[in-house]
């Protein structure tokens, strides 16, 4: 053979690194595909799914406008390619196009029908999620990118195995949802981004503003990311990057071409979002905007305007819902604290990644101490890049742990995603120790190559309950004693508590089930419970709820002295009634009205009001009308609350 047909240096190792960074990426899809198809639909799909559908179908943005519509999009266009069927003339639809809480309403309503009444609920949460689960392998594809060109094959490979065995991504992943197509298009615009300061020209703005969009149109936290943008930027003026100028008038030029590259690149972004929402609004009424003028002539500036207000009344619906009650420790609080991320991403991720984060860490100071000085293993090439990444790490985990919005590990998977690319220089930071620590480095290579494995073995092992997956350092205490929401159950065990009736021959079982969708119906049998206000007829009989029931969302901690088991490895619960339910507030009974906990947090009951619309979509003009006159009075009783005194005469 000539040398000229010799492939170049390394050809033949990259191809065996792509093939093993193929193999685990197979692997994931077994996994959080599996996992996805045994589970029932959760809490937010109902919405989204039904959403989606109608944005293909309809070119209208009416439903759930509180997220971009990019993920719901996606998702639905395997639907819309089956010909999913959904009755454009039913009251859920058109009630919606009144104002936002009308839409928020019938969205419930319009997605289960779409889901349950008008098509096959198996197949068509299946199919939904399958785009989904392509976007989940294309962020673990991602993200061996960037590993190897931090750290070469080794560093890509070792970030991609713990990627695909982090419970967060096999969970979330395959689901119809904003937070793993967030993650992937924040990765992807701030890698973008680091090209544009990089090396400032037209087409990288180009590509850096649809990446950017792509977030834009995936999740509304994503305006995060100009914090990190400008952070970063920030730090450059007294931390230079490779190849920046030292003297101040070269200084202020290379700035000014980096601004104005990512100016341009953001002039992109806002282009892609509205030509993105004026498209699939095109069909929506622009009623809303009738304080602009209501003659002929403006309806053309109306519709102009239609994809700049959508856009920004979801932004505003956001920001003044960014506050929730949450769960931490067994402990409630009121809104957020700031070490809830911190202690959920401790517990809920496997010990092997936190283990490797540790070596990382240790490895790096080691190398200072023994060379004297921090430097880094990335290469020249791609050293802004890194900046870029752990400067938008810092400004991610800061916004999270200060947010008041802590319901759950997804909405930290973008600080996660840059946590598992710390670990692609550990590989090469090993290698070069060898010259001065050799007995050092070839232990670190095996506790790195241990702790990699266990990851794995850890993703295998928990297959296919992912969602309350908590590690050992809960020291045996349960999830639902630990944190809340979909950390635990998000309604997607339902298929294990049709398999519990039919193990025990139960034509009938209560159900006290985590969400707003009517789902007895996927549990032939059973019907709806409330676990604190048990009736006398539940004597004796089994009783089935969700493990955030227990302690959080009701108060039914007192179901815990009678003989139960848990299902789908802890989601829910199963408890056989006894014989005699003792009284409300006596021991071993349910708590007394002043005890009741408030499901979601809300200040009534709103799953009785959701059923009821599901089971009688009718019914939704008239719970518009109570909810809105609700809504009304709290708000009458707040301003009266914090009215002056009147004077004294």
């Amino acid at each position: 053979m000539s040398t000229e047909s010799l492939p170049p240096p390394g050809q033949h190792g990259d191809a065996y690194f792509k093939i093993a960074a193929a193999l685990l990426l197979v692997l994931m899809a077994v996994l959080a595909g599996g996992a996805a198809l045994s589970e029932s639909v959760t809490v937010d799909e109902v919405a989204h799914i039904g959403a989606g559908l109608s944005y293909l179908q309809k070119l209208d943005l009416r439903m759930n406008e509180e997220h971009p519509p990019l993920p719901k999009i996606w998702a639905a266009i395997p639907l819309v390619l089956r010909g999913t069927h959904a009755d454009y003339s039913h009251i859920s639809w058109t009630f919606s196009e009144r104002n936002f809480f009308g839409a928020y309403l019938g969205q419930w309503v319009f997605g289960g029908w779409v889901l349950n009444r008008w098509n096959d609920p198996v197949s068509t949460l299946a199919w939904a999620r399958f785009p989904m689960l392509l976007l989940t392998v294309a962020l673990g594809w991602s993200i061996f990118v960037i590993g190897r060109r931090l750290g070469g094959n080794w560093g890509g490979l070792l970030c991609l195995a713990v990627y695909v065995s982090v419970p967060v991504f096999l969970v979330f992943g395959p689901l119809v949802h904003t937070d793993i197509p967030v993650t992937l298009f924040t990765l992807l615009a701030l890698w973008t981004f680091a090209e544009t300061w990089r090396e400032p020209t037209g087409k990288k703005s180009v590509l850096f503003g649809l990446c950017l969009a792509g977030a834009l149109l995936s999740k509304f936290t994503s305006g995060i990311l100009f914090f990190a943008f400008g952070i970063f930027a920030f730090t450059t003026r007294w931390w230079p990057v490779l190849g920046q100028p030292v003297t101040n008038p070269e200084k202020r030029i290379w700035r000014r071409l980096r601004w104005k590259a990512t100016l341009k690149g953001i002039g992109w972004a806002s282009a892609f979002v509205y030509v993105f929402y004026f498209i699939f609004s095109i069909r929506q009424t622009t009623d809303i905007l009738y304080f602009v003028g209501h003659g002929p002539a403006f309806v053309p500036v109306r519709r102009l305007l239609m994809p700049a207000w959508l856009f920004l009344r979801g932004l505003f619906l956001v920001l003044i819902t960014a506050s929730r009650p949450t769960f931490i420790l067994g402990h409630a609080y009121p809104h957020g604290v700031w070490f809830y991320y911190p202690i959920v991403f401790a517990l809920k991720s496997p010990l092997g990644f936190l283990g490797l984060l540790g070596l990382a860490l240790i490895i790096s100071l080691l190398r200072k101490r023994i060379v004297g000085v921090m430097d880094t293993v990335v290469p020249e090439r791609f050293r802004v890049h890194w900046r870029v990444l752990c400067v938008s790490l810092i400004v991610f985990t800061v916004v999270c742990m200060l947010g008041r919005l802590d319901i759950s590990i997804r909405h930290f998977s973008v600080p996660v995603a840059l946590l598992i690319l710390m670990l692609a220089p550990l590989p090469e930071m090993l290698r070069r120790l060898q010259a001065t620590a050799q007995s050092i480095a070839r232990v670190g290579m095996g506790l790195a190559f241990v702790l990699a494995a266990a990851c794995l073995i850890t993703a295998v092992r928990t297959y296919p309950f992912y969602f309350p997956f908590v590690n050992s350092l809960s020291f045996g205490r349960p999830a639902y004693a630990l944190m809340h929401d979909s950390n635990v159950d998000w309604n997607q065990s339902l298929p294990e508590v049709k398999r519990f009736t039919q193990k025990h021959g139960l034509q009938k079982i209560a159900l006290d089930w985590y969400g707003l969708s009517d789902s007895t119906e996927n549990v032939p049998g059973s019907y709806v419970w409330d676990c604190e206000q048990p009736v006398a007829t539940d004597s004796g009989q089994w009783a089935v709820i969700s493990a955030n029931l227990i302690l959080e969302s009701r108060n039914c901690a007192w179901l815990l002295a009678y003989p139960h088991e848990s299902l789908a490895a802890g989601s829910m619960m199963a408890v056989h009634l006894p014989e005699t339910i003792p009284a409300a507030g006596t021991s071993g009974g349910p708590p007394l009205p002043s005890d009741f906990h408030q499901f979601f947090g809300f200040p009534f009951d709103l799953r009785p009001i959701f059923i009821g619309m599901y089971r009688n979509p009718d019914s939704i003009p008239d719970v518009y009308a109570a909810m809105a006159a609700k809504f009304q009075q709290q708000a009458a009783a707040q301003k009266n609350k914090h009215a002056p005194p009147a004077p004294a005469h």
